[in-house]
């Protein structure tokens, strides 16, 4: 089977839907059944080609990006422009079955331009469904119905990646019909310590992009509350973006240098040991389609404290806490009942990677490849 890919972000542009996408190529490499191509971006001009394993290779389409963890609407039209020519040569190549989006927006504008050529799948990661982004609502509102609405109503398949993210995505477009496969997480990679414990420090870890639906400033102040509270606690702060000088200042002002640590980007190589020194995973997320860094936290075994969000129903239950009321004191409070019980922290962290066994990637892609074979048998969109 031959696929066309197509994804405006990946590793080290992006988040969660990018890392995502390159776990599932992972998987998908050195496979003698599968041949793959993906156009994405790069941080600077230029077109460049890598190769992952012997099958799947990666076309970089150079942009001149600011911020690796933002778009701008110029980049992303700017990315489509530059982008267009190498896709549509793809195409015209004639040698594959199916593309395949990630995000409907602006992946699948380029698959919807071609539908009549090729059959299209797409797999929506939560900025491109309508409702879920603040900073983005004027653009839902102009895309929404010209731009969004006929691209999912061509696709031959679209995929959800949790069932919040499938219920919102209802809400926006009741008829169409959507399927649900998660994402997954490497169980190899990520596993928890050998013999480690609690130490007198309660050690919290949030990883993702410092954007406003992330609220780590809620954060910021839970940590505050407990160690007014006398708590012995301490925070880790993975990630970069936009926030990250606002969050300094927030640092600096509170006298939380001793407590907070914000330490940028972590290389993905460095990430599973990153889990293993810490002992909770703790979020305050508006918005997610399934988090990549909950499921590798879990896999390593740390309990989760959350905010409600989409996606954390399949994955928290006893390995965690989900907290219904989106404010600091609320998260301190369920943050400090575990800081209080190191029995029930213990019973939570076997919970935790008990639950993500049932997330492998390995399945995930196995998922993909039925539902690829399903839509390779679909008669193309005329």
């Amino acid at each position: 089977m031959k696929i066309l890919m197509l994804n405006y972000e990946f590793p080290p542009i992006g988040g969660g839907g990018g890392h995502a996408h390159r776990c599932l190529l992972e998987q998908f490499s050195g496979r003698d059944d599968l041949d793959v191509d993906l156009v994405t971006s790069a941080p600077q001009r230029g077109l460049q080609l890598e190769r992952l394993g012997s099958n799947v290779s990666i076309h970089r389409v150079g942009i001149n990006k600011r911020h690796l963890h933002v778009w701008r609407r110029s980049e992303v039209v700017e990315w489509l422009r530059r982008a267009r020519p190498v896709y549509r040569r793809l195409v015209k190549s004639g040698r594959y079955h199916l593309v395949h989006a990630f995000f409907a927006f602006p992946s699948g504008w380029l698959c919807h331009r071609t539908r009549r050529e090729l059959p299209y799948i797409i797999s929506l990661r939560g900025s491109d469904v309508p409702g879920g982004n603040r900073r983005l609502g004027l653009d839902y509102k102009l895309l929404g119905p010209t731009v969004f609405k006929p691209i999912w109503r061509h696709a031959g398949a679209i995929v959800a990646c949790s069932e919040g993210l499938k219920a919102r995505a209802l809400r926006f477009l009741p008829s169409a019909e959507i399927e649900v496969i998660p994402n997954g997480v490497d169980l190899e990679r990520f596993h928890p310590g050998e013999g480690d414990e609690a130490g007198a420090t309660l050690r919290l870890l949030t990883v993702g992009r410092l954007s406003l639906t992330k609220r780590v400033p809620f954060l910021l102040a839970a940590v505050t509350q407990l160690a007014e509270q006398g708590g012995k606690i301490s925070l880790t702060v993975v990630g970069g973006g936009a926030l990250q000088a606002e969050l300094e200042e927030i640092v600096a002002q509170k006298k939380l240098t001793e407590t907070v640590r914000l330490v940028g980007r972590v290389e993905a190589q460095a990430m599973p040991e990153m889990y293993r020194r810490h002992d909770l995973f703790v979020s305050a997320s508006m918005q997610e389609g399934m988090s990549n860094a909950m499921l590798e936290a879990m896999a390593s075994g740390l309990p989760i404290v959350t905010t409600r969000c989409e996606g954390v129903d399949e994955l928290i239950a006893d390995n965690g806490v989900v907290v219904d009321d989106p404010e600091p004191g609320a998260l301190a409070g369920a943050i400090g009942k575990i800081a209080s019980d190191r029995e029930v922290l213990r019973a939570m962290s076997a919970a935790a990677r008990q639950r993500a066994e049932t997330f492998s990637w390995d399945a995930i892609a196995e998922a993909y490849l039925a539902l690829y074979a399903v839509v390779k048998g679909e008669p193309q969109c005329k």
